[in-house]
């Protein structure tokens, strides 16, 4: 296999970056959900060329022991890549890359799960990168975001994520593998859309107060666009289709519909006591 060579520019003359998009412009993305009939709920995504599969198991009997925690559910995410999914093929063992972000992963989904619904009990969602290109860390959010939605796990809304970078002195939005690796900088982010609550921020390389001000706000505003396509991706498996079903069933499905959004988070959340 021929050496990367690095891009002569991130951004053009024209202030297009290298794959043509605007700088807050996002890749394409794809979400499904249901993909996996053995898993109790699961979801993938494609962005760009970057595509994860996310599957989640549970609740169910926690193994070992001796990581029963009483009053919740323990919550367990294993991120793995595929050995075939960079250009250079990977080690199968687990790397520290990837039980960081499987800790990250978990930690930005965690606010927003009632686990003290199921104590003693554990939660497993397992994320594979079958291909990466670029931002594996929040698509995996999006993705078992949704998955454990499939799964039924009680949640105050889905988790959407995108990383904010800067490359040749502009902020971009959901970088690409180029962009990430020779890029200035990223801020990985993920938040609660109604409330705005951020659940993950990260930082690498170095940003200007008013340019990170600037990258957490362009992030909220793709996050809450994910956040649409993932709702729409959930009626898409849910909802049925205008046809399907008699007429006396049709007050029900708006019933549902009703209901699924409020489940989706369309509805205002209940404020704390």
């Amino acid at each position: 296999m021929s050496p990367e060579v690095k891009p002569d520019f991130l951004i053009s003359p024209e202030g297009l970056r290298i794959d043509g998009r605007r700088p807050d412009e996002m890749r394409p993305i794809e979400l499904k959900v249901g993909v996996l009939k053995q898993a109790d709920g699961s979801a993938s995504i494609r962005q760009g060329k970057t595509y994860i599969i996310a599957g989640v198991y549970g609740p169910r009997e926690l193994h070992p022991r001796h990581l029963t925690i009483n009053d919740r559910a323990y919550l367990r995410v294993t991120y793995r890549m595929a050995t075939f999914s960079v250009p250079d093929r990977k080690r199968p063992a687990p790397s520290r890359r990837e039980r960081e972000i499987s800790m990250v992963i978990a930690n930005s989904l965690r606010p927003t799960l009632f686990l003290e619904e199921y104590p003693k009990s554990v939660v497993d969602v397992f994320v594979t990168v079958i291909q990466a290109d670029g931002g594996t860390r929040c698509a995996a959010i999006n993705a078992a975001s949704l998955a454990l939605a499939d799964a039924g796990i009680p949640m105050r809304s889905l988790i959407p994520a995108v990383a904010v970078g800067k490359a040749d002195g502009k902020l971009l939005v959901d970088l690409g593998d180029e962009e990430d690796k020779y890029g200035q900088g990223d801020v990985p982010m993920a938040i609660i859309p109604q409330t705005e609550e951020i659940t993950l921020l990260q930082q690498d390389g170095s940003f200007t107060k008013e340019e990170l001000v600037e990258a957490m706000q362009m992030g909220i505003n793709s996050c809450k666009y994910l956040h649409e396509l993932q709702k729409e991706a959930l009626k898409r498996a849910y909802v049925k289709k205008p046809g399907e079903g008699g007429d006396d069933d049709d007050d029900d499905d708006d019933d549902y519909e009703d209901d699924l959004e409020t489940d989706l988070g369309e509805a205002e959340l209940p404020e704390d006591e």
